[in-house]
């Protein structure tokens, strides 16, 4: 009796013992676990969005959620290993952009739930369908057909009389099931070109930031104008891209405003700024309790058309009103 009595009193004085390492573990923040395939300086920004965005939804950093952001500085053969310090950092989420890169990230992440800006995710094999992806990997994804028709239609408009285009695409070592999807871009691009009257000629990179031997090939086969078609590593390298096309005098339609930004004459393409904000969504319904796998892929609502009146005047070019009226920003 007197040993139960003093356990009642030591219970009274000392309601709760410290809390054990494992508990201490399970009171952190949860981790958001941010991978980049470009530099900080090229897409910091992208982290940063995610980072206000999920300030809106009410959480604040260092208390009720914390980030790991990594950039693996144009190196694709380095995503793999900084996934797999994510993963020894014990995140909750991945988030990330590109196709090229998730393939990099999906053999390390295990069951960590995945959200990401992709292109084509079913052809790559990354999703089972749109509603209802299956596996760990949910976010924004757009298909690049319908888009790549739009830009060789902005082409037909803004040069009088263009007949010739050269395709600038990736032609570098990829993973097999996005070789079958950049085909399958190839294929639908050429397509679109046959269908407005414009000849083709395919002017491929081999080399990561290696523009300059693409855009002369681009020149002797007399193209007028060149289609740059999506590869991860040209939005890292898009600065040697857009000084390669300036070098030739070639006028590039883009994917991204960022391209647009530093000379290339256009681009036409979803918003990406849009698309992170909506991936940190994505991130806050996971944290609340959502799987990956039951959360819809959801695709692109805004679209952006961005013009360089100063790389059209420097090619001689008089943009029409009727593509001025359209664009969304127009860079002076």
């Amino acid at each position: 009796m007197r040993r139960i009595a003093l356990a009642v009193v030591l219970a009274v004085i000392f309601p709760a013992a410290p809390l054990t390492s494992e508990a201490q573990q399970s009171a952190k923040p949860p981790r958001i676990g941010m991978l980049f395939l470009g530099s900080q300086s090229i897409q910091g920004g992208r982290a940063e969005t995610v980072r206000d965005e999920l300030r809106k939804l009410g959480y604040v950093e260092g208390q009720t959620i914390a980030f790991e952001t990594l950039f693996a500085n144009g190196r694709l053969d380095r995503v793999r290993g900084l996934a797999t310090e994510l993963v020894r950092a014990r995140v909750d989420v991945i988030l990330t952009a590109g196709t090229s890169v998730i393939q990099e990230i999906r053999p390390v992440a295990g069951s960590i739930p995945i959200v990401a800006s992709m292109v084509d995710p079913i052809s790559a094999g990354l999703a089972e369908s749109f509603a209802r992806p299956g596996g760990n990997i949910t976010g924004v994804a757009f298909e690049m057909a319908d888009l790549t028709a739009k830009r060789l239609q902005l082409l037909k408009e803004v040069i009088p009389g263009v007949s010739r285009v050269a395709f600038l695409y990736y032609s570098g070592k990829i993973p097999e099931a996005l070789r079958r999807v950049a085909a399958d871009h190839l294929q639908a691009a050429e397509a679109a070109a046959r269908a407005m009257g414009l000849s083709v000629s395919m002017s491929g990179v081999e080399r990561e930031g290696d523009f300059e031997n693409a855009f002369a090939r681009a020149r002797r086969a007399r193209a007028q104008a060149v289609l740059q078609l999506g590869a991860t590593s040209f939005v890292v390298h898009r600065q040697a891209l857009v000084d390669s096309a300036t070098k030739a005098r070639l006028p590039v339609a883009c994917e991204e405003r960022e391209f647009v930004l530093i000379g290339c004459l256009l681009a036409y393409g979803p918003s990406y700024r849009d698309n992170t904000r909506r991936a940190a969504a994505y991130v806050d319904r996971i944290l609340r309790g959502s799987k990956a796998s039951d959360l819809p892929i959801e695709q692109p609502t805004k679209f952006e058309l961005v013009v360089n009146l100063r790389t059209a005047k420097a090619l001689g070019l008089a943009i029409p009103q009727s593509v001025l009226v359209r664009a969304d920003e127009i860079i002076q």
